[in-house]
């Protein structure tokens, strides 16, 4: 895969910045504070049934009926209506891997092999490379679309975007004065964090935050053992729950057991030959029992997911893993990006890139489907320490808070991928980018409540079918 930064290798410290300050030219910082819909833009209810036409048929009327639960859950599968915005508008021509649907809850507290609880992006179906500024206005419009949601003055949802993309450009010209090692080792670590900002954190918000780190140790395998399985005569099986959880069996067509084992076998057996040598033998040491369909989120409800069940020394020995359908990314489209001959490993080798912590279960697979096709999948744990945010529980002070995180999180991610010299000279010392962001956002905000809107008239024409579950 080409670096995003390779233009930069050779060039000195003052080149790289001066590069960065060039890009000005071409999209002046305050050309980002527009959007207009462009003149050809597709009805946003095409756009969204043209991703559905991809999707298993009869889990599609669940993502409508998610989506239209508020414009935030709008917004959250809407991704590729994003993408196709963005592609019209000014582009600076600085590259990094794009986490590419950079929403407020692709972001939360996740654990480290060395299982340490540490803030990261966790979501990576759409990566690929493209302009910076992507991810940052994907982000920005995210916490405008979750203020409204809360009743939020127009002050504080702009309060709430200053914060983050300031924590952002911040953030960027710290890794601009450091050594690369050091950028690549730098993580986000809870308790640093909380250190950093005991200072600013009036009662309520230190002990939501500690509150919110409790929980996200609690979210094990082991609790998604006990949540997720029972025990059946066959043994430890994956507890049905149609549509949402729906065994393999009840979905072939040769329910036998020998048709069963050839599926669980093969899907294994590929994935395991993507990772390392050492990681391969720990997973040997595990023998796969059940296999299950299961529906999660917003934006990827409709794609194959399904999660493995994998025993070790005995029942009580588990290990979950989601296998999880990895289609062309979104932004393919609109950035002529790389070719990748397995989607799979394009999340994968994304994830890799700009997280700091990938689980040690990371890998890919491609295998034939049950329809027949061919489909690539990435596989990971299913729960390890996932500390997932409530954006509609907070107020305020704390929603400005969770966007300064995010901000910095996503410029730590850029700085790995792309050139923190060029893009913190791009951004500059002033807040002339974050007052443009700021703009952007409501005004992208204010799209995707017509959007939303128009996926509810659809509804209402009997256009779409819509099941809430």
């Amino acid at each position: 895969m080409t670096v995003p930064s390779d233009f930069t290798s050779s060039l000195s410290p003052a080149e790289r910045a001066a590069y960065g300050r060039s890009a000005r030219r071409k999209a002046p910082r305050s050309s980002h504070g527009t959007y207009e819909a462009a003149p050809q833009r597709l009805d946003a209810v095409e756009m969204v049934e043209r991703q559905s036409a991809e999707r298993v048929r009869e889990l599609v009327p669940i993502r409508y009926g998610r989506m239209l639960e508020s414009p935030f859950r709008f917004y959250r599968g809407a991704a590729g209506i994003m993408a196709a915005d963005l592609a019209p508008l000014s582009d600076t021509g600085l590259r990094v891997q794009l986490c590419g649907d950079a929403h407020p809850l692709n972001f939360r507290l996740l654990a480290s092999p060395e299982r340490r609880l540490v803030f990261d992006i966790n979501d990576f179906d759409e990566t690929l490379p493209g302009p910076f500024e992507w991810d940052v206005k994907r982000l920005a419009a995210g916490f405008v679309t979750a203020a409204r949601a809360n009743g939020f003055s127009r002050r504080e949802q702009n309060n709430t975007v200053r914060a983050c993309v300031a924590a952002y450009r911040e953030r960027m010209r710290e890794f601009a004065g450091m050594r690369t090692l050091d950028i690549w080792y730098a993580q986000d670590a809870v308790d640093r964090m909380r250190e950093l900002l005991a200072s600013t954190m009036d009662e309520d918000t230190t002990r939501r935050t500690a509150r919110a780190t409790r929980r996200a140790r609690t979210r094990t395998h082991l609790r998604a053992f006990g949540k997720l399985t029972e025990v059946t005569d066959q043994g430890r099986r994956i507890t049905p729950d149609p549509p949402l959880i729906t065994p393999l069996d009840q979905l072939l067509d040769d329910p036998s057991e020998e048709g069963r084992e050839k599926q669980l076998r093969g899907l294994v057996e590929q994935y395991a030959r993507t990772l390392p040598s050492e990681r391969r033998h720990l997973l040997g040491r595990y023998r796969l029992v059940d296999m299950a369909r299961k529906v999660v989120g917003v934006g990827s409800v409709g794609t194959r997911c399904w999660i493995l069940l994998l025993l070790g020394r005995d029942d009580d020995d588990p290990l979950l893993l989601q296998a999880k359908e990895a289609g062309e990314s979104v932004l393919a489209a609109h950035t002529g990006g790389d070719p990748y001959d397995n989607q799979g490993r394009r999340v994968v080798t994304g994830q890799r890139l700009i997280q700091t912590t990938s689980d040690i279960f990371l890998g890919w697979t491609h295998v034939v489907g049950l329809d027949g096709r061919d489909r690539d999948f990435y596989v990971r744990q299913l729960w390890d320490w996932k500390g997932i945010a409530q954006p509609e529980t907070m107020g305020p002070d704390m929603l400005s808070l969770f966007g300064r995180f995010c901000g910095a999180c996503l410029a730590r991610a850029h700085a790995r991928s792309g050139d923190p010299i060029a893009l913190s000279a791009y951004l500059g010392t002033s807040d002339r980018f974050d007052r443009a962001l700021t703009e952007f956002a409501q005004s992208y905000a204010d799209q995707n409540e017509r959007d939303f809107a128009a996926l509810e008239a659809a509804r209402r024409a009997g256009r779409i079918r819509v099941e809430r579950l």
